[in-house]
């Protein structure tokens, strides 16, 4: 834990807050603007992810369940797919999530994940962040409750 917390100070420390323009983010179904401004709780996570990813498959109905036993207010949690609306609309037919999906829409995916702290490309990529105290955490690979749970309390005690 040591380790986890030098390292989220580290990131926080490394990288500036990422703001996507409003052309970037759009509702997957019907294209309207998105913006992370939008998201109010004192915690936010951002989940990068495509429906071509097995592992990002594979979280999402636990990253759900994880979120509607949160306490109301207290953390905003969107799903980013960097994927077309058609494949996210087939997969959320199979596997619906208690949180938001947004789709990236911008031009360039490579730079956009690298905005998060995403250096190498990888999905799914979790970004915990509260925007209040400038903190930020990533979870590279498949986020857990877990793994969230951490991530969220850290973030919580980090911006008293």
């Amino acid at each position: 834990m040591k380790y986890l917390n030098l390292a989220a100070i580290t990131l926080a420390a490394t990288f500036a807050a990422h703001t996507a323009s409003a052309d970037e983010l759009a509702g997957w179904k019907d294209n309207t603007p998105q913006s992370l401004q939008s998201l109010k709780a004192p915690v936010r996570i951002v989940n990068l992810w495509a429906t071509w990813c097995g592992p990002c498959r594979k979280e999402m109905p636990a990253m759900s369940k994880w979120y509607k036993a949160q306490k109301k207010g207290s953390v905003d949690m969107v799903g980013i797919a960097l994927d077309t609306s058609d494949n996210i609309g087939n997969f959320l037919k199979q596997t619906p999530v208690s949180y938001p999906i947004w789709r990236y829409t911008g031009a360039n995916s490579r730079n956009f994940m690298k905005s998060y702290g995403n250096n190498i490309g990888v999905l799914p990529f979790t970004v915990v962040e509260a925007p209040k105290c400038g903190y930020r955490q990533t979870i590279t690979g498949e986020a857990n409750e877990k793994s969230l749970t951490e991530a969220v309390k850290l973030a919580h005690s980090k911006c008293r």
